[in-house]
């Protein structure tokens, strides 16, 4: 489903949102080779259990499993693998200082095709507490309570 960007998300990482707070969003790019990227179009990506470290000047992506392609060949690579991530400098080195504060995490939170290529949203989170959790869901269930409330009404 494409939205009027030309974005058509893949993955969506919505523990992500339910265990950090999310206060930066950026677009990056994945290094991935041919068989990977048809398995990715096909949805048969996971990044819930993934993390992302910047180090040596590099974002690097542990833990997204890509499942190889099913008419792939010898070439398949492996699910699991370490996954370097393409963005500027400036904005790695920004990002590395934002991490190296307490709490701070960079997270995926999902992978899209926009203009034929395959892209990553990534954003620096801070852990939420267990009542940072609670608080979220009763917000979340007012919210449909009314929401469904007011469609009664109004029908």
């Amino acid at each position: 489903m494409a939205d009027k960007s030309g974005k058509k998300v893949l993955v969506n990482n919505k523990k992500a949102f339910h265990d950090y707070f999310i206060e930066e969003q950026l677009e990056v790019g994945i290094e991935l080779f041919g068989t990977e990227v048809k398995s990715v179009r096909a949805g048969k990506c996971s990044i819930k259990e993934a993390y992302i470290d910047a180090r040596s000047g590099e974002l690097i992506i542990y833990g997204m499993n890509i499942t190889p392609y099913e008419k792939g060949n010898i070439f398949n690579k492996d699910p699991l693998r370490v996954r370097r991530l393409l963005a500027h400098k400036r904005e790695i080195m920004k990002l590395a200082g934002q991490t190296s504060q307490k709490g701070y995490t960079i997270l995926p939170l999902e992978v899209y095709l926009t203009r034929g290529k395959v892209k990553l949203l990534i954003g620096l989170g801070r852990g939420k507490k267990l009542y940072d959790k609670r608080d979220s869901i009763a917000k979340r269930d007012a919210r449909r309570e009314t929401e469904r409330e007011w469609k009664v009404k109004n029908i």
